[in-house]
C-alpha cells in the first residue's frame, strides 16, 4: 500500500496536511505545487489499496482524475471548501466538503481532529484572509493579542510563499517547506526556530512594500482594480496583496491583475468581506477561472479580455 497526500501549495493547503500528519505520522508522496496548480490529481498514479489524501484543491477542476483513481481501486479522502461540483458517492471514496464561506479546509481537519493541533488552523484561516474565523477557533487556545499576531503573521507568510506562476517564483517549493515544518508540533516553535519563517517574513515585506506604491487602475465605489508589473516580487505577492486590500475596505470588491511574462494577466478576486459572494461566479466565466465565493482567480486572463474582464467585475459587485 502507497500513501500518498496531495495538497495546494498555500497556507491552507500546508496546515492541513500538517494537522492530518501530526494526528497519523506517516511517510507519503507529496504531490503539489504553486497555489494555482490546481489540477494535481491527474499527476498520481495509485493501484488497488493505494490510499490518497486530497487537502484544498476543488473537486471540480480534478473530478475526471479522481473518477479513474477510484476506478483504479484507490481509497481517496478528499477535504476542501471550494464548489465541487457532483460529489459521487463510491465505497472508496471519503469527502469532508463544506463550502462555507467562513471554512477553508484547516479548520474542516481541525473539526476532523477534533481541535487537536488546532493553532496550525488558526494560522492557515488568517492565511486564507478568514481572520474572523481565526479568532473564533482560537478562543479555546487562550492566546494573547501578540501570539495570535504571531499566527496571523505565520499564516500569511505561508500562503505568500504560494502564489507564482512556477515554482521558480516562490522562496521555497510547497513540499520542501512542508517538510520543513513537520518537526514542529508547535507553530511558535516553528516561529523561533525555522529558518524558513524570517526568509518568508522579509520577502513578504518588502514585495508588499512594492505593491501598496502601486495606484488602481480603476476605482469606483464598488471595487477596486489594480495591476502590477511582469515581474517575480509581483507573481508572490499578488493574492496577498488582494487580501491586504480587502481587509483596509471590507465593503468593496479587489481584483489584482498580474503581466505574465508571455503576455496576459494572472488574477486575484476578493469578493466584499462583508458580503463573501461572487468572486467565483466572476472568474468562472473565463477559462483557467475558478475559485470560490469569496476569492477565486484566473490562471491566464487574454489582454484581449481585458475590457471583458473589468465590465463583468464591476457588474458583478455593483
Amino acid at each position: 500500500m502507497n500513501l500518498i497526500d496531495v495538497f495546494n501549495g498555500d497556507a491552507d493547503g500546508l496546515c492541513a496536511l500538517h494537522q492530518l500528519r501530526l494526528a497519523d505520522p506517516a511517510d507519503s508522496r507529496l504531490v503539489t505545487g504553486p497555489k494555482r496548480e490546481i489540477s494535481l490529481l491527474k499527476r498520481v498514479e495509485a493501484q488497488s489499496g493505494d490510499r490518497v489524501t486530497v487537502l484544498d484543491i476543488a473537486l471540480s477542476k480534478n473530478r475526471d482524475a479522481l473518477d479513474k483513481l477510484l476506478e483504479a481501486g484507490a481509497h481517496v479522502r478528499y477535504f476542501d471548501h471550494h464548489q465541487p461540483g457532483d460529489i459521487p458517492v463510491h465505497p472508496n471514496f471519503e469527502p469532508h466538503i463544506d463550502t462555507d464561506a467562513n471554512v477553508c479546509t484547516s479548520l474542516l481537519v481541525n473539526r476532523y481532529l477534533q481541535g487537536r493541533h488546532l493553532a496550525w488552523a488558526v494560522a492557515a484561516a488568517f492565511g486564507d484572509n478568514l481572520a474572523d474565523a481565526a479568532r473564533q477557533a482560537a478562543v479555546p487556545l487562550r492566546l494573547s493579542a501578540g501570539q495570535l499576531a504571531q499566527l496571523q503573521s505565520l499564516g500569511e507568510c505561508l500562503n505568500y510563499n504560494g502564489y507564482g506562476e512556477t515554482l521558480d517564483d516562490l522562496f521555497f517549493d510547497p513540499a520542501d517547506l512542508y517538510r520543513q515544518l513537520r518537526p514542529f508540533a508547535d507553530p511558535f516553535a516553528f516561529i523561533a526556530e525555522s529558518p524558513a519563517y524570517p526568509t518568508l517574513k522579509t520577502g513578504y515585506q518588502e514585495d508588499m512594500a512594492r505593491a501598496v506604491a502601486v495606484e488602481p487602475m480603476e476605482a469606483r465605489a464598488s471595487g477596486r482594480i489594480f495591476m502590477l508589473p511582469a515581474e517575480k516580487w509581483a507573481r508572490r505577492i499578488s493574492g496577498v496583496f488582494g487580501n491586504r486590500l480587502a481587509v483596509e475596505s471590507p465593503a468593496q470588491a479587489h481584483a489584482v491583475l498580474t503581466g505574465k511574462p508571455e503576455g496576459g494577466y494572472l488574477v486575484s478576486v476578493r469578493a466584499p468581506l462583508v458580503a463573501r459572494s461572487g468572486a467565483d461566479d466572476l472568474c468562472s466565466q473565463f477559462d483557467s477561472g475558478g475559485g470560490r465565493r469569496g476569492a477565486a482567480g484566473i490562471n491566464h486572463l487574454p489582454e484581449s479580455e481585458l475590457g471583458r474582464f473589468i465590465a463583468l467585475f464591476f457588474k458583478t459587485f455593483d
